[in-house]
């Protein structure tokens, strides 16, 4: 058997046995909005885009088929104005990982950008590159694949992502010049530009702490203790707090909550009383508009 290994290795590479790519994200174009009876444009628009973001090398990292990051990108098209190509719409994307010895997948993002336009040929090539951005609709791509890729390594190693979010810092300072929403520094504090500058700023050191503790103390735990799993668990909505303290307005903690708080209220149906209390009380300050989803903690 380790013969044969071999000889597949020589005739086709390493890359028969690890991937060349790190994603396996359905991105699906929703072009619903649009009144248009040809929709051939959209679909060439969606194969496009899905080769750029799965067959594109973004890391040196080489993945083996189930250690591929998992994930969606939706882009929901709002408005076309045909005499120039342009568009409006949102992006919204989503990303799992496995935790260490289950079955379970924990999400890893869940963001929605509402600020985004881009403008589109029929046929044009997409293609990323680093030193020339010039189509909103590519960058837009690259950075959120960036940030993906970038919070699945945060929660292996303690600021294992940091050089991913420094690569969508780079292309949210670049794509200044394409004159698109989303990428204004200090307008919309939930824009590409604000998530990008909060995940790479020395004050936000703490939630990379923290996301890597909840992920690698926390979850990974479970399947050996379970008790001592939650704990890492509980330490880090505590952790969460005093984020919160000392930047109330920040954009992760949105993320987070996005991302997190339906998983955390599982984690919690197996705490102690004392455990829900504290975390209900820590959660409805930082996230006062569900406080009715998180009162079933105290149930």
């Amino acid at each position: 058997m380790q013969k044969i290994y071999w000889i597949l290795v020589m005739i086709f590479g390493f890359g028969a046995i690890l991937q060349a790519q790190e994603l396996n994200v359905k991105l699906t174009i929703n072009s619903d909005q649009i009144q248009t009876t040809d929709k051939s444009v959209f679909e060439q628009m969606q194969e496009n885009l899905n080769q750029l973001v799965n067959t594109r090398k973004w890391t040196n990292s080489k993945f083996s088929t189930n250690e591929l990051i998992q994930g969606t990108i939706l882009i929901t098209l709002k408005q076309f104005n045909p005499d120039d190509n342009t568009y409006k719409g949102e992006i919204q994307l989503t990303s799992t990982r496995p935790v260490y010895n289950s079955t379970y997948n924990t999400p890893m993002c869940n963001f929605r950008d509402a600020e985004f336009d881009f403008t589109y040929i029929r046929g044009e090539s997409l293609e990323f590159s680093e030193n020339n951005l010039t189509n909103n609709l590519v960058a837009t791509v690259a950075f959120y694949v960036y940030v993906l890729i970038g919070f699945d390594f945060d929660s292996y190693s303690l600021n294992g992502g940091k050089s991913y979010f420094e690569k969508a810092l780079a292309i949210a300072n670049s794509s200044q010049t394409l004159s698109a929403t989303g990428w204004v520094p200090f307008g919309n504090t939930r824009n590409r530009y604000a998530l990008a500058l909060a995940l790479t700023e020395e004050s936000s050191s703490a939630f990379h702490s923290l996301w890597y503790n909840y992920h690698r103390k926390g979850l990974d735990e479970m399947a050996d203790n379970e008790v001592r799993g939650r704990i890492g668990v509980v330490k880090s909505v505590s952790d969460l707090q005093s984020i919160y303290k000392a930047r109330p307005s920040s954009v992760l903690l949105t993320f987070f909550g996005d991302t997190k708080l339906t998983e955390l209220l599982d984690i919690y149906t197996s705490a102690t009383s004392e455990e829900k209390d504290e975390a209900y009380k820590i959660l409805s300050e930082i996230y006062p508009t569900r406080k009715s989803f998180l009162s079933k903690l105290k149930k």
